[in-house]
């Protein structure tokens, strides 16, 4: 691209998001960052992203705040519910489990559409994925597809032929294939939390939930050793 086309990346802190800030940034895009302080118990994130942000050198990076724990629901959005623990990624289940926030992508997705609105951007990226991840409903194609059609439908630009585009470059990849791409393309991943429970104080992942186990066994197939464990955050 000659005259850079603005893109709004949905950037949280963790693995997966750096990824797609790099992704989108060398795709040539003028990228726009927004977060989400949404009541999440892992509000740490928003630390790692912010630095992300700078990092990468988006040219705008906003966090919005909404409080989706006024509802609960979930293990991320409230106290009374534990954040599953396990030894091995093997133990991770098969059913959708406690830590899916409900329609969080949802909500997400249509800050993020309105941020798009006002950049005059058609791109929005979004980390999600349908390998490596812990079953969300909202992180499937056929619901992405299903957003980008609504999109369309419901904006001025959609209804101007301004096509609004929803690009999820991670979703057909492992944990493993999302690091050696990041790897390949600069990322620090010691700038990342991607823990959903981790310590108030520091920062450091627990290294049993099942965004930790899936996050060591993506670095482990790569032959190398995470860097926030590695390195702990201070």
């Amino acid at each position: 691209m000659t005259n850079l086309q603005s893109a709004v990346v949905l950037l949280s802190g963790g693995l997966d998001s750096a990824t797609v800030l790099a992704i989108a940034k060398v795709a040539g895009y003028q990228v726009h960052a927004i977060s989400f302080r949404y009541g999440q118990r892992h509000t740490f994130e928003l630390s790692r992203a912010k630095q992300l942000a700078e990092a990468q050198q988006a040219s705008s990076h906003v966090i919005v705040d909404i409080n989706l724990a006024q509802f609960g629901g979930s293990a991320l959005t409230s106290s009374d519910i534990a954040v599953p623990k396990h030894d091995n990624v093997d133990q991770i289940g098969s059913t959708i489990p406690v830590t899916y926030v409900p329609a969080r992508n949802t909500v997400f997705l249509s800050l993020a559409l309105a941020f798009a609105e006002t950049l005059g951007a058609r791109d929005i990226f979004i980390g999600v994925n349908a390998l490596d991840y812990s079953g969300y409903p909202d992180c499937r194609p056929d619901y992405i597809a299903a957003f980008e059609k609504m999109a369309n439908l419901a904006t001025k630009a959609g209804v101007e032929g301004g096509h609004i585009r929803i690009h999820t470059p991670l979703i057909a990849l492992t944990k493993a294939q999302i690091i050696a791409r990041g790897l390949e393309l600069g990322v620090d991943y010691s700038m990342t939390s991607s823990c959903y429970d981790p310590d108030p104080t520091t920062g450091n992942p627990c290294q049993r939930c099942d965004a930790c186990l899936l996050r060591l066994r993506g670095f482990e197939q790569n032959g190398i050793t995470d860097p926030v464990t590695l390195n702990p955050l201070r």
